[in-house]
């Protein structure tokens, strides 16, 4: 495979993953300024969703006030905005373009039609009131982009290069939430009462990774606590958004790959030295060798195996 094509591939993957995360985070936010919750400041929901995506900067040059209107368009529809779903979206459809021959019909579709029916919605129809709905229709799309993929393309190096795409931004986006709210996820909040901040940023954080109701399957007699959300979303492989499960479904993809082409590339070791890591560490660890530094780590190491893969692979 051409490594443009490979890249293509890749990207196509990162942009749709990344198009879905964002529209939650502004979910997140929506639902939390409905809810009263006691020692939360005015506003606090709209920075955890412009401190998660990474934009805070960017929209405080843009904006005065803070608020749902300038944070919806910003978020949703900005093509200043390098991560709005717009730009997203777009460049995944370029991506997909670029190889429209090499991918099924069903996925071009899933891409194609998401992002003609996006272009089509003009931004001042949605309101407060519709965009619970039109964040739905975006996280649908997601899903059906996810299902086209999944059950349509076939499992060879086109397949491989896509999921790497998909779970290299899933792990990067895990890992930035949780790294701009560790100081609620430390041990010592766990002693804090059920109607503190606290509570409030750990429920948004489960919400903004889908694991809200999943945390109470795999918690069923225990209460909200740092600790056993910090736990879920880095080690628990059954989680679909924590860096244990998204490196596992890496290093298998790497191992597939590497089968394929018959090679072993730096950056395929890579994959399953990352995944070893995470399988062998224990929360208790992380917590003691600081969990900002792990998770600040983490992150590097991500970028730097996505780095290594384009090299390998001739991204161009």
């Amino acid at each position: 495979m051409l490594g443009r094509t490979a890249s293509s591939l890749f990207w196509m993957s990162r942009y749709q993953e990344r198009a879905q995360n964002v529209a939650r985070l502004l979910e997140v936010a929506y639902r939390g300024a409905i809810i009263s919750h006691r020692g939360q400041e005015h506003g606090t929901h709209w920075t955890f969703a412009l401190t998660c995506s990474g934009c805070e900067a960017e929209f405080s040059e843009k904006y005065d006030e803070l608020g749902i209107r300038n944070l919806a368009f910003f978020l949703l529809f900005s093509k200043e905005n390098s991560v709005s779903v717009r730009n997203s979206l777009e460049l995944a459809r370029n991506n997909a373009r670029a190889v429209r021959t090499g991918i099924t019909a069903e996925l071009w579709e899933a891409i194609n039609t998401t992002w003609i029916e996006f272009t089509e919605v003009n931004p001042q129809t949605i309101t407060q009131e519709r965009l619970p709905d039109f964040l739905a229709w975006v996280n649908q799309r997601a899903h059906l982009f996810r299902g086209a993929l999944l059950n349509t393309v076939l499992r060879n190096d086109g397949y491989f290069f896509s999921q790497m795409g998909n779970f290299v931004e899933r792990a990067d986006n895990t890992a930035r939430i949780l790294n701009t709210q560790y100081w609620s996820l430390l041990p010592d909040s766990d002693i804090l009462d059920d109607g503190s901040m606290e509570k409030y940023q750990w429920s948004a954080i489960l919400r903004a990774l889908s694991g809200r109701r999943s945390y109470r399957f795999a918690y069923p007699n225990a209460r909200l606590k740092a600790f056993n959300i910090a736990e879920f979303l880095i080690l628990r492989k059954e989680m679909p958004r924590s860096l244990a499960h998204c490196y596992n479904w890496i290093a298998d993809t790497a191992e597939d790959l590497s089968q394929f082409y018959s090679s072993q590339e730096p950056s395929l070791a890579m994959a399953k030295e990352i995944a070893q890591s995470l399988s062998e560490k224990q929360m208790r660890e992380i917590y003691q060798d600081g969990l900002h530094e792990f998770l600040a780590d983490f992150v590097g190491r991500n970028n730097q195996f996505a780095f290594e893969l384009s090299k390998d692979y001739n991204f161009s």
